[in-house]
C-alpha cells in the first residue's frame, strides 16, 4: 500500500509549456488526499519559488534538492554548504566568471544577470533574483544551495576547487550544486522518519536528473515520458509526457486511482 508520494515541479507537476499543473493531475492530487496518501513535493527549486499552494496545499516540502524541508508547522530538516566552499565559489563568482544563484534560508540572489539567467527564470516562471556582492552576503548566511551557470569546463574548475560539494546537471545550461552527499533522497528519508512512513510504502515522479536519487530510493519510482533516457533507466517505471497526463495515467497503471 502506498502512504506517500513525492512529486518533483518542473515537467512533472508543473507543464515546461503551459507552466500549470495540468486540470487532471490536480484532480487527481484530491483523489489521492481523500485515501489519506500524503503528497509531498520534492524540487530543487526554493521555497520562495514555489506557487502551487493556491491550486493544492501538500503535506510538506523537500525543496533546495533535500537541503531544506518542512512542512506548514516547522523545519524539518535542513543542510548547509561549507563555508570553505563557499567562500572559494564567491571569489570566482565575484569576479563574474560565470552567473550562480546563491540560495539562502529565506531569500535568492544573483552575482550577475545575463542571457543564461534571464531564460533560466522565464523556463521556471519566477523573478530574477536581486543582485548582490557575493563576497559580502555570503559571509552573513548559510547557503543551501547554488544554481551554477557554467559550461563543462566551467563545471570542472568549480568542483576541483572545492571539497565538499555535490553538482548534478539536469540542463546543458547550469548545474544545482548541493553540499556532498545531499539529495532528494536525504531529503526524503527526513520526512519519512517525521512522519514514520515506511520506505516501502513510498512513491515518486521525477523527470530530470536531479531525480534519479529519488526515483531509486523509493520503492516506485515513476519516470515522466520527457524524461532523458538516463532518467528513465534510473526508474520502475516510465510514464507518458507531462503534457500527455502521465502521471495520472501512472497512478492508474498502479491502481492507486
Amino acid at each position: 500500500m502506498t502512504k506517500a508520494i513525492f512529486f518533483d515541479i518542473d515537467g512533472t507537476l508543473v507543464s515546461f509549456k503551459t507552466h500549470q499543473i495540468p486540470k487532471e493531475t490536480i484532480h487527481a492530487l484530491h483523489e489521492l488526499r481523500k485515501k489519506d496518501i500524503k503528497l509531498f513535493i520534492a524540487t530543487g527549486r526554493h521555497h520562495s519559488m514555489i506557487t502551487l499552494d493556491n491550486v493544492f496545499q501538500f503535506d510538506g516540502y523537500v525543496t533546495l534538492n533535500g537541503q531544506y524541508c518542512y512542512n506548514n508547522k516547522e523545519i524539518i530538516y535542513k543542510q548547509s554548504i561549507k563555508k570553505e566552499d563557499i567562500e572559494i565559489i564567491a571569489e570566482q563568482t565575484s569576479k563574474n566568471l560565470y552567473a550562480c544563484y546563491f540560495i539562502k534560508e529565506n531569500e535568492v540572489f544573483t552575482n550577475m544577470v545575463n542571457d543564461q539567467v534571464k531564460w533560466f527564470a522565464s523556463e521556471l516562471n519566477t523573478k530574477i533574483p536581486e543582485v548582490c556582492n557575493p563576497a559580502v552576503e555570503t559571509a552573513k548566511n548559510d547557503i543551501y544551495q547554488l544554481t551554477a551557470f557554467v559550461d563543462k569546463k566551467q563545471e570542472d574548475m568549480l568542483l576541483n576547487s572545492t571539497n565538499h560539494i555535490d553538482a548534478t546537471r539536469w540542463h546543458d545550461k547550469f548545474i544545482d550544486v548541493t553540499p556532498k552527499g545531499g539529495s532528494k533522497s536525504v531529503g526524503i528519508e527526513a520526512i519519512l522518519k517525521y512522519y514514520n512512513i515506511p520506505l516501502e510504502e513510498t512513491m515518486a515522479f521525477g523527470d530530470g536528473e536531479n531525480d534519479v536519487t529519488m526515483l531509486k530510493h523509493v520503492k516506485t519510482g515513476v519516470a515522466m515520458g520527457n524524461a532523458s533516457d538516463f532518467v528513465k533507466g534510473s526508474a520502475d517505471y516510465v510514464t507518458s509526457h507531462i503534457d500527455d497526463n502521465g502521471l495520472v495515467k501512472a497512478l492508474e497503471h498502479f491502481k492507486i486511482l
